[in-house]
């Protein structure tokens, strides 16, 4: 993470400098959709962006990733160890003493919380949500799978809502920061079909995929023998058109945030919505391998947006400093 950067929001010491630059690391290295957007946020903005995504992939690591040898109760008590960590870090630790302590993570999320207020509830129902994933390994519905989904993402939204800014009261823009994140989510259940099916779970609720003649063995079939049954495509063809919806619903949402920040949420609506699109263009065949949006459609996208985001701050530094 740049100086600029840390110097713009105000951090300024140098171990939680250095914490907020290993989640600045994280992002980097595992969501480059989400950082690539990030990079439109103004400066003083990215630190808390890195921070929250950090420790989201921190506990998620826990879950998705454990030792090979890690039993089920050592995982949930692994994960029990980050909640207990997130808390004390939220309750009011000296950041400082939590990187001394080896936790850098937990102190630049714990700093980023103080800075912008964020609600401490959206951080437990996230650990909830990672909790499910322990036992859960499917959803009856959409209802069902609602709980899990708004831990695992409408919350998401509601932690950076505080970061964005907002040209109307937060709580009007909130169910549209909600509503991206689930649709960021949900495209992932999509994308991933497979690789969840590894892990022993299936997201896309049953009665969806029942309605179309699929079940988690025909989903499983596909996943050994790397062919997509047509009814699997029909259900994701059916999952996608849902999810675009839910799109269109949060995109009303970005209007009402403040303008510097507008430019990176579009970016990241309209690349993570590019996933759906890579996912039609590859005939629904996510079984046997990730789709992803390339490189140049990134570039394509983020760059007209990365000019729009600078003039953007460059304008309001200038309304500023004449005010």
């Amino acid at each position: 993470m740049s100086a600029t950067e840390l110097d713009a929001a105000g951090v300024t010491d140098p171990a939680l400098r250095d914490a907020y630059a290993q989640c600045r690391g994280l992002n980097a290295a595992h969501g480059r959709t989400y950082f690539l957007a990030t990079r439109l946020l103004a400066p003083a903005q990215r630190p808390a962006i890195h921070a929250l995504y950090g420790f989201a992939r921190m506990a998620d690591d826990v879950v998705d990733d454990p030792a090979a040898d890690a039993s089920p109760a050592a995982v949930a008590a692994r994960l029990e160890e980050v909640r207990t960590r997130m808390r004390r870090g939220l309750a009011g630790t000296d950041p400082r003493e939590l990187v001394a302590e080896g936790e850098p993570v937990v102190a630049a999320l714990a700093d980023t919380v103080a800075r912008y207020g964020i609600d401490h509830r959206h951080l437990e129902d996230f650990m909830d949500s990672m909790a499910m994933d322990l036992t859960v390994t499917d959803y009856p519905t959409f209802d069902d799978l609602a709980r899990y989904v708004h831990g695992s993402a409408a919350v998401i939204g509601l932690q950076v809502l505080p970061v964005l800014g907002t040209v109307v009261p937060r709580e009007e823009a909130a169910p549209y920061a909600a509503d991206l994140g689930v649709a960021f989510q949900v495209t992932n259940f999509l994308r991933d079909v497979g690789e969840d099916l590894d892990r022993g779970r299936v997201y896309l609720p049953r009665d969806e995929l029942a309605a179309f003649g699929v079940d988690r063995d025909l989903l499983a079939h596909g996943r050994a023998n790397g062919r997509t049954d047509p009814r699997v495509r029909r259900a994701l063809a059916h999952l996608v058109a849902r999810t675009r919806a839910v799109y269109r619903r949060a995109e009303r949402g970005i209007a009402l945030l403040h303008p510097v920040s507008r430019p990176c949420v579009r970016t990241a609506h309209v690349l993570y919505g590019g996933i759906l699109d890579e996912i039609v263009a590859a005939d629904y065949d996510v079984l046997a391998r990730r789709v992803a949006v390339g490189s140049g459609r990134r570039a394509a996208v983020a760059l007209p947006r990365l000019a729009h985001a600078v003039g953007t701050r460059w304008r309001h530094r200038v309304a500023g400093s004449a005010a």
